[in-house]
């Protein structure tokens, strides 16, 4: 069972509005952020949903053999994290082979290997930013074409302001693959107050100081919007692009990390309907 539906309830009239998406008439059917009575029943819907983006990335097609990894920090233990094993598909990960890790690459609970690339990156982002709950990374086809460019994102539409002053360019160690330690400090010191960054010939990060649904679905966005500019720079013809002033607008409104979660709940009750064995 989900641990969504067990998750101690409030009523939806007494916690503040995050977002104009919220209805403010009561009584609809709306998705409501859950509140638990225990860090084991969080512990549980952290699982949930970590299984829930390694599947959601099948689906995108994010998969390229090993590569890619998806972290979420312990409810309990801020120090270890959460993440998909090392050499299982996406579509294959489920609560049961998940594997929990220190920030030293140590594997304390789970029988699988971890992703040394994953730890060097995770861990240091992790280690470094407190407040950050989630990390999301995958060898993408669109999003490393466009890393190769050094640049961040032109806010050419409504999606690609969501990260509009919101990601960062990290030419650090750039195409060398990451496992010294070293890259993945460099790696974390430019998360500073962002929720993406464009490593430059690698691919595509993103972290959330919310959930692992918000730091999935702005991956998944993140990649939409490389795809977007690489076809628009491809037809040759220069885009009008949304105005500094519209673009904080937007981003305001449909960037937040609460808004990455609301999104991600379309696609976690396809999931659900799905793909029962998520929770094996």
């Amino acid at each position: 069972m989900s641990a969504v539906l067990e998750a101690a309830p409030q009523a939806a009239a007494t916690r503040p509005r995050e977002s104009i998406y919220q209805p403010e008439q009561q009584g609809l059917i709306f998705p409501e952020v859950p509140h638990f009575s225990s860090a084991a029943q969080h512990r549980t819907h952290l699982k949930e949903r970590l299984v829930g983006a390694c599947r959601a990335f099948a689906l995108q097609g994010f998969d390229y053999g090993f590569a890619g990894h998806l972290t979420v920090r312990d409810p309990e233990d801020p120090t270890l994290y959460w993440t998909n094993p090392m050499a299982v598909h996406f579509s294959q990960v489920k609560v049961s082979n998940l594997i929990l890790a220190d920030h030293d690459g140590k594997v304390v609970e789970g029988r699988h290997a971890i992703n040394r690339a994953g730890f060097v990156l995770h861990a240091a982002v992790h280690e470094a930013h407190q407040d950050i709950v989630a990390m999301c990374h995958a060898h993408t086809l669109y999003g490393t074409a466009f890393a190769t460019l050094g640049r961040k994102l032109d806010p050419i539409s409504q999606d690609a302001a969501a990260f509009f002053e919101d990601h960062v360019v990290i030419g650090d160690e750039a195409g060398q693959v990451a496992v010294e330690v070293k890259a993945g400090h460099k790696v974390a010191n430019a998360f500073q107050g962002v929720k993406a960054a464009i490593h430059q010939n690698h691919g595509l990060l993103t972290a959330s100081r919310h959930s692992i649904e918000s730091a999935a679905f702005w991956f998944i966005a993140l990649e939409r919007c490389c795809q977007q500019q690489l076809a628009v720079a491809a037809a040759g013809i220069t885009p009008t692009l949304v105005t500094p002033e519209r673009a904080r607008y937007s981003r305001e409104h449909v960037g937040s990390d609460y808004i990455g979660w609301l999104h991600f709940q379309t696609i976690w009750d396809q999931l659900l309907a799905t793909q029962p064995d998520m929770f094996d």
